[in-house]
């Protein structure tokens, strides 16, 4: 019973991303929301609206193991007929039947155990997107597992040694799967957190594309640009409703844990006279918390914030997708979207809570005898289409070494003319640049023809990884995301097919990371 009461006491805390106002040095103190006469009671004596978020909440699986500290589930990848569009039915390819997928809400330390069963039409993989997890467990086919086919299945089994918000995805064929729906939410909570933070909400934003009777649109539209920038769906969903509404009250504080799902689309988040408190992103809270007037999340980024609903009770407001200006003309003539509405109840406003400022601490990484490697973003325009993208030159596939316990500084160069997510597997890393709130990530964006320096150290976990830039679309037909063989790095076009890379359908671009298990301390900082 007792357990059986933590887990709905667990349950009852649903994500929610919060925007707050403060004071960036001194504790985040939100600001007051607009009201005649100042008000008596603060957000710490309220509770939010009733059924507040009951448009955005998403199933959570069931746990079938009695040890509190094991969260042991079925998670099934199978279509399903859901209403996305009132009056349409959509294949919609889903774990468990539901879009998103099961939110996995778990506390840091707690051990995972996944018994997996694919019943689509064609193989897949799950990978557990920013999670620090056993080379075995990541997911990647070529790499670390086997695809799972049809009617297969597989068990996913690790512990959950970072808070934080993370989501899970297939790596198999995954800008098909992924833009179909299959993606979840993963909610790793760390107990000592501050109440003073808000109720939490995972906000999961996403897009599909439908036609009108609520068919799929055809995965190659676009072309070959769409084969290069990638492919937006033209619905905006959020936990996989069209334009959900959220009720709050004045001054009473959210956290929103936010999800870009998205295989392609950058969102905005924002709100007219709102600005937010960021509390962290990827990997758990950052150094320190700052106030910021909005934020843009590339596919894959999450972002941690405090929400705090200004204006007159009883109004509604709209939180709109504006477009992102990633290059190459992607905002141009492009107008907003009605992503969600947020309505305030009609009762008094209440004074929001200080916001701490110190979070945690995060030591920056000891750079003495780094390894430096350079990883340019390339696009070659005069290469067949499927090996126009690529690393340093290279189609598919760019190969690094490391050891256990060395230290790298990656400088990645987009050399393309616009915007790249980038995402390491099974490692966290440091942005090196001074006007940034230090914080653990695994997505970064590099803005169109700039470079970024990224730090890591290699603690544990030998295996072969995967680093790649985001998004990574896939022409006509599906492959597994995994690499073929490889020519060694600088070989060329004619030395890769003779070293018997075979072609394939496919647009990616990746770093393939060998880490090996044994630590040689006795080399010095070099650049390869």
């Amino acid at each position: 019973m007792l357990r059986h009461a933590r887990k709905l006491a667990r349950r009852f805390l649903l994500s929610v991303a919060v925007f707050a106002i403060g004071h960036a040095c001194a504790p985040q103190a939100a600001a007051q929301p607009a009201s005649t006469s100042p008000p008596e009671r603060t957000a710490a004596d309220v509770a939010q609206p009733a059924g507040w978020d009951a448009e955005l909440t998403m199933a959570e699986p069931v746990d079938l193991d009695p040890d509190p500290r094991v969260l042991e589930i079925d998670l099934e990848a199978r279509i399903a007929e859901l209403e996305i569009l009132p009056g349409t039915r959509t294949p919609a390819w889903t774990y468990n039947g539901a879009l998103p997928g099961p939110l996995i809400r778990a506390r840091v330390g707690d051990r995972l155990v996944v018994h997996f069963k694919n019943s689509l039409p064609e193989a897949t993989t799950i990978h557990w997107h920013g999670l620090r997890v056993p080379n075995a467990m990541d997911g990647a086919p070529g790499l670390t597992q086997e695809p799972i086919p049809p009617g297969g299945t597989f068990e996913y089994a690790f512990t959950l040694g970072d808070a934080g918000t993370y989501w899970y995805h297939p790596h198999f064929n995954s800008p098909h799967q992924v833009a179909r729906g299959l993606y979840g939410a993963i909610l790793v909570e760390d107990p000592s957190d501050p109440d003073a933070f808000g109720d939490d909400l995972v906000v999961m934003l996403s897009d599909i594309a439908l036609n009108e009777d609520g068919s799929f649109k055809p995965s190659d539209r676009g072309g070959a640009f769409g084969d290069l920038f990638g492919r937006e769906g033209d619905i905006l969903l959020v936990n996989g409703k069209v334009r959900p509404t959220l009720s709050v009250r004045a001054g009473k504080q959210q956290r929103w844990r936010v999800v870009n799902a998205a295989i392609t689309r950058y969102f905005p988040i924002a709100l007219r006279h709102h600005s937010w408190v960021r509390l962290g992103g990827d990997n758990g809270l950052a150094a320190r918390s700052e106030v910021i007037p909005r934020t843009v999340l590339p596919p894959s980024e999450r972002a941690d914030l405090v929400f705090t609903p200004e204006g007159p009770p009883g109004e509604t407001q709209t939180m709109y997708w504006m477009p992102v200006d990633r290059g190459a003309g992607t905002a141009t003539g492009r107008g907003r979207i009605p992503l969600m509405d947020i309505a305030a109840t009609t009762d008094p406003p209440v004074a929001p809570v200080a916001i701490p400022d110190r979070l945690r601490e995060i030591a920056p990484i000891d750079l003495a005898d780094a390894v430096e490697h350079t990883l340019t973003l390339t696009i070659q325009d005069d290469a067949p289409r499927e090996d126009m993208m690529g690393i340093n030159g290279i189609a598919h596939s760019h190969m690094l070494e490391a050891r256990v316990g060395e230290t790298h500084v990656w400088t990645v160069v987009n050399a393309t003319d616009f915007d790249h997510p980038f995402h390491l597997h099974g490692y966290f890393f440091q942005v090196l640049d001074d006007a940034r709130v230090p914080e653990w990530k695994d997505t970064v964006n590099v803005p169109a023809r700039t470079e970024l320096r990224l730090a890591l150290t290699f603690d544990e976990r030998p295996g072969m990884w995967m680093d790649v830039p985001l998004p990574h679309p896939r022409p006509r037909r599906g492959r597994h995301d995994g690499p073929p063989a490889r020519a060694p790095a600088g070989r060329g076009e004619r030395a890769r097919r003779a070293h018997g890379a075979r072609r394939r359908p496919a647009l990616r671009a990746q770093a393939r990371l060998g880490v090996e298990g044994l630590p040689d301390h006795s080399r010095n900082a070099r650049r390869r």
